[in-house]
């Protein structure tokens, strides 16, 4: 296990590498370094079909890596000011006849790591195959790096582009919302279902992002941690309930409540939260989402409105069948959960209580940060 943990704390330095750094260099080193321990840890660790898994998640995100750096480098020759230095190509402004074909290499790259529709098939495989600490790092932080480079790149450096392709992004992040929540109704793999969750999640974050106003893009950052919170929880979750039963499967699943009551308690209390019920994290996010992004895309944002409620559907339902009725006669005696399962999940059940309650933590650090990237993007 010694191997594990070092590609795991590997993992940590390359998201938490490209989230601080402030050079594009180091930028795409740090992206490019998640993509190795990753591919290890589901093609070793991962499931039965962890070989597939690990080559397309390792190949879909290194063509977008690919893209992004050829963007890079046509952003370093075009700019004139002979950097990488993000600061300034952000302070500078960047206007060039090759502005669209460097947005394209960006924003293709970036879509991959969201995922966005029609760049969301690795995503499911490689949280079914991952091993749970994968999938709660995957969903937790890793696909939070392509909306954070959507903010801290495109939307600051060319803002311009951002505010012209606006709209298109506004379609993908519907559709993303949409097909992401009808993909999760039609699953049996109680993982899978989330995989899918979390594409239509990720297109409420984008819609805020495209919306371009203070509270949706308040809402969409808030949501990028929420959903780390939430989603990183439930695979948590799933997890234990497969270390105990051995299978994913819904059909095979039923009555767990009586069984282990507590870790069921915890898995219904995440579930609620996923669908977004006020007083818990994930209901603020989507909603100043929802609230900031109807005045420029009402079509979609109404879409987004009941898409919730098919979200409600598909997660209650979920529920209600691994949880609830009889138990089937083949399953044993399990136990509940442990002191160690029950306090790994202290931490996210307080912060989606904390927050979902009192969001003003966060949002007063994420609102002036907000604030100067629409002052950039009004001002280009």
């Amino acid at each position: 296990m010694r191997q594990y943990f070092s590609l795991l704390l590997l993992l940590e330095v390359g998201m938490l590498g490209t989230f601080v750094a402030l050079d594009f260099i180091l930028f795409y080193v740090f992206w490019e370094l998640v993509l190795i321990p990753m591919f290890f840890i589901i093609g070793i660790w991962g499931g039965e079909n962890r070989n597939y898994a690990a080559l397309k998640f390792f190949l879909y995100t290194l063509a977008g890596s690919v893209l992004m750096l050829v963007g890079i480098l046509a952003l370093y020759f075009t700019s004139g000011l002979n950097t990488f230095d993000m600061v300034q190509l952000m302070q500078a402004g960047y206007t060039h006849y090759l502005s669209t074909f460097i947005f394209a290499t960006f924003f293709l790259g970036f879509a991959v790591k969201v995922p966005m529709w029609p760049f969301h098939t690795w995503l499911p495989d490689a949280h079914v195959q991952a091993p749970t600490a994968g999938s709660v790092l995957l969903a937790g932080i890793l696909l939070k790096m392509g909306t954070y480079a959507f903010v801290r790149i495109i939307m600051q450096i060319m803002p311009g582009e951002f505010v012209r392709f606006a709209p298109y992004i506004a379609v993908l992040a519907a559709i993303s919302i949409v097909y992401g929540a009808y993909a999760a109704l039609s699953q049996s793999d109680l993982k899978k279902l989330v995989a899918y969750s979390s594409v239509s999640h990720m297109g409420y974050v984008m819609l805020g992002l495209a919306s371009l106003t203070q509270i949706s893009i308040n809402g969409a950052v808030l949501q990028m941690v929420n959903h780390g919170l939430i989603t990183g929880m439930l695979f948590l979750l799933v997890g234990y309930i497969y270390e105990r039963t051995h299978t994913r499967d819904i059909a095979k699943l039923g009555g767990l409540s009586i069984k282990i009551p507590i870790l069921g308690g915890m898995f219904i209390f995440a579930a609620l939260a996923s669908l977004g019920l006020p007083g818990l994290s994930g209901f603020v996010g989507e909603f100043l989402v929802l609230l900031g992004s109807y005045g420029a895309y009402k079509v979609y944002t109404i879409l987004g409105v009941l898409t919730l409620a098919l979200g409600a559907f598909y997660l209650l339902r979920a529920v209600q069948n691994a949880f609830y009725g009889l138990p089937p006669t083949s399953m044993e005696d399990f136990k509940d959960m442990n002191g160690r399962e029950f306090m790994s999940l202290i931490p996210l059940i307080a912060l989606i209580v904390v927050f979902g309650v009192y969001p003003k933590p966060l949002l007063q650090y994420i609102d002036p940060a907000v604030s100067a990237v629409l002052q950039m993007i009004r001002g280009s």
